[in-house]
């Protein structure tokens, strides 16, 4: 067997792994494009999935987990290194397209180089290897550090009376971000693992139960968002294009250079790092476009966008890491 005829099967192997994710995500398109469910609907199965089912599926293998082999310090400290990397490039090319609003540049920021995690990265790598657990500390990473970079320069730029000072409109998004559903299962899970707490199995169980509806959930509900909204790819601005292709294109690259070539990660974790970083950007985005009213129509486009580009893109990276 030559090389190219092992490169196609690598490919179809890869296609055929993304054909529940596209299943998922496909019929909530169709459905909502015909009306059978209504696109407003995607909003309780995306709460539903972020803030149940993706929070009892984390606990569940976190606790069981490993977590000496889950924190591979030098591949999370590789990770973070190209993260940084990559958000000092997205802001100095907003700054030199001459955007001057830091909360404008914060809002690129985070649509280059933060990741879904909830409603896309934990059905891709359950679908792919069986498990999301790779991905908790870069999600705890990603909350804990690029939101709460985000969140301070959103908050201190905000005006408006009534909202209190800087450091009270600081205090009060750090703490709702750090008690998220998604941090407080995270949190919970090492706490419990370390200490050797017991467990029933009855709990257990019934967080496995409803964690694995997670990713059929989250997918289809984002299905149904795109579905409602529709995708206007003649209107697609240069912008958008840009952080897109850094997005699903540059990250990942630097990514797997940064971790691959100065940090030295192999095998498997390598693998993880680079789809992690190929995911699309997170639908907080919007959240946080909405909240703070900065670049709504940009970030809308982007979340969507981002999204279908990195499903067409993901098996030509497992493809190319694992080669």
């Amino acid at each position: 067997m030559n090389g190219g005829e092992q490169i196609g099967m690598g490919g179809a192997a890869a296609l055929e792994k993304l054909i529940p994710v596209a299943l998922a995500f496909g019929v909530g398109v169709l459905l909502a494009r015909r009306k059978v469910v209504p696109a407003e609907a995607s909003k309780a199965f995306a709460d539903y999935a972020f803030l149940f089912a993706v929070p009892c599926y984390l606990f569940g293998n976190i606790y069981a987990a490993d977590l000496s082999a889950l924190f591979d310090w030098r591949a999370i400290g590789g990770y973070a290194a190209a993260a940084a990397l990559a958000v000092a490039a997205v802001a100095a090319a907003s700054a030199a397209a001459g955007l001057r609003d830091p909360r404008a540049v914060a809002l690129r920021v985070m649509a280059g180089v933060q990741v879904n995690t909830a409603y896309f990265a934990v059905p891709v790598f359950i679908t792919f290897f069986g498990t999301a657990a790779p991905i908790f500390p870069v999600l705890l990473f990603q909350v804990c550090v690029l939101s709460l970079v985000v969140i301070a320069i959103m908050e201190l730029g905000r005006a408006g009376p009534g909202a209190g000072g800087p450091a009270r409109r600081l205090s009060r998004a750090v703490s709702a971000s750090l008690v998220t559903p998604l941090v407080l299962a995270c949190n919970a899970g090492i706490l419990l693992n370390l200490l050797s707490v017991h467990v029933p199995e009855v709990v257990l169980d019934g967080a496995a139960f409803v964690g694995d509806s997670a990713s059929p959930v989250a997918l289809f509900a984002l299905g149904l968002h795109l579905g409602g909204i529709g995708l206007d790819v003649r209107g697609t601005t240069r912008e958008e294009v840009a952080l897109i292709g850094f997005k699903c294109v540059a990250f990942p690259l630097l990514a797997w250079a940064v971790c691959g070539a100065l940090f030295g990660v192999r095998g498997e974790w390598l693998t993880y790092l680079v789809l992690i970083a190929a995911m699309p950007t997170p639908q907080n985005l919007f959240i946080f476009a909405q909240r703070y009213d900065v670049g709504v129509n940009l970030s809308a486009a982007v979340v969507i966008k981002s999204s279908l580009v990195s499903l067409l893109l993901l098996p030509l990276w497992l493809q190319a890491v694992s080669a």
